[in-house]
Order: structure tokens, then sequence, then C-alpha cells
């Protein structure tokens, strides 16, 4: 059982006062998951998104399926 810790980090392109997730890539080959939490709350929980399902995410934003905000 490995006890590594989330390195949490944010967009380069999050520079809108704080309204940001962060993720933590570097447990995706030892656990196949990518955490996800808020940043405005770091002690708070941290949702675990299975590494497809994150990849497919990004994909969908990076193609605008998801529209504008």
């Amino acid at each position: 059982m490995t006890t590594e810790s989330p390195r949490w980090f944010k967009s380069s392109y999050s520079n809108n006062g704080g309204d940001c997730v962060e993720v933590a890539v570097n447990l995706v080959a030892a656990h196949g998951v990518v955490p996800v939490r808020d940043s405005k709350n770091v002690s708070g929980p941290a949702l675990n998104v299975p590494t497809g399902s994150f990849a497919a995410f990004v994909a969908g934003v990076k193609t605008g399926d998801f529209g504008s905000v």
C-alpha cells in the first residue's frame, strides 16, 4: 500500500480570483484516479475521478462539447 499524497495544482488559466478546481495527476499511475478538489476548500473532500472519465472530460472541454460560459 502506498502513502503517496496528492500534489495539487491549478490550471494556468485560473487567474479568476480563486474560483477554480485543483487536480493531482501524480496518483494516476499508482491508483488510476485523478483527485479533484475545490481550491477554496483545500481541507474539504476530493473527488477521485477514474482516469478514463477525466480524460474524456478534458477532451470534451477542448472540443467545446460543453458550450461556453
